[in-house]
This record gives C-alpha cells, sequence and structure tokens, in this order.
C-alpha cells in the first residue's frame, strides 16, 4: 500500500494574503466613498434634468434619477438589481481570500466599490428600500448613457479583467504557460 501525500491541491489550506485584501479593500472603500461625495455634491448642486458643461461639450453634469440597468432598461425590476448586487458582493467578499494578484485584488476592488455605491442608492434612496433610484450624472459627448463614478470603476474593472484574462494571469499572479505543441514519432 502506498503512503498518500497530504499536500495535494485540493487538501492544501492557502492563508489569504494579506496585502491583497488590503489593495482590495482600500480600493473599494476609496471608490465607494468618491461615488458618494460626488453624488452628494451633484445632489446639491443641481436638480433633476439640468446640464452644467464641465469639460466644455465633452463632459456635463446632467443629473438624473436611474430606476433601472443602464440605459434605465428594464426600471420596473430594481429590486432585482438590488439582489444581484447583494449577491455580487458577498460573492466578491468569499472569493477575495484566493486572490494573490496586485493586479487581480484592483479588479475585484473596483467592482466592489462600483457596485456598493449602486447598491447603496437602491437601498437607501427614494422611492424606497430596495427600488431606490440610482443617481447618475456624467454625460459625455456623443455616449448614449448617463453614469456616475460607480459605474465608472465596474468599466474599468471590467477592461482590467479582459486584459489580465488575454495576458493569461491567475488569481495567485502568475502568467498561464503556453502549450507546447505535440511531437509525434514521424516528426523526430
Amino acid at each position: 500500500m502506498a503512503a498518500t501525500d497530504d499536500t495535494t491541491p485540493s487538501t492544501v489550506k492557502v492563508r489569504p494574503s494579506g496585502r491583497t485584501l488590503a489593495v482590495l479593500g482600500v480600493i473599494a472603500v476609496v471608490v465607494f466613498a468618491l461615488d458618494q461625495l460626488a453624488k452628494r455634491a451633484v445632489l446639491e448642486s443641481l436638480s433633476e434634468g439640468e446640464r452644467v458643461p464641465f469639460l466644455g461639450e465633452f463632459l456635463q453634469l446632467h443629473l438624473v434619477f436611474n430606476p433601472g440597468a443602464a440605459f434605465s432598461l428594464l426600471s420596473g425590476t430594481t429590486w432585482v438589481f438590488a439582489i444581484i448586487a447583494s449577491l455580487v458582493v458577498v460573492v466578491i467578499i468569499v472569493f477575495a481570500r484566493r486572490i494573490r494578484s496586485i493586479a487581480w485584488a484592483t479588479v475585484f476592488g473596483l467592482l466592489l466599490g462600483g457596485t456598493t455605491g449602486n447598491l447603496y442608492d437602491r437601498l437607501f434612496r427614494d422611492p424606497g428600500f430596495g427600488v431606490g433610484h440610482v443617481v447618475d450624472f456624467l454625460q459625455l459627448w456623443a455616449f448614449p448613457a448617463i453614469f456616475n463614478l460607480a459605474d465608472v470603476a465596474i468599466c474599468c474593472a471590467a477592461g482590467l479583467f479582459i486584459l489580465l484574462s488575454l495576458r493569461g494571469i491567475g488569481f495567485d499572479g502568475s502568467k498561464a504557460a503556453k502549450a507546447e505543441p505535440e511531437t509525434t514519432a514521424s516528426d523526430s
């Protein structure tokens, strides 16, 4: 009978990286805070529908209250987005312990901060708990949607996610090895 190795990948317990958890947490808190501070400033200085040039016509402040998803789609299902966002937050928090890469910690920090920024609006803004409208206020020239800083963070996270995935960077920071072409007896 052969001895078993207790260090197989399925039995090895890996401790979470304090550094990557700290990066993820700090980025999430900063994104959430900036998003909420910007929303507060806009709510105090603009009325709904008002447009103010910020960077000329290229970027304007335009206050709207979004009851749905991007482009105000599915506005009657705000509570569904609140549930989905809550699940995303929980999954990120549970999954965070597996991340060993600062780049991936950045992705999930941006996603967590942006998701909690919009989730906060859905939970605590009018018209009520779970159906609150998200405060959107940024409008780019020739871009059909009005968005907020939480949305910017989520889009940056998606872009970085795609970049890291295309480069083959794992959650531990290692780069995936390229597959060697198989050689056959006739090749030698």
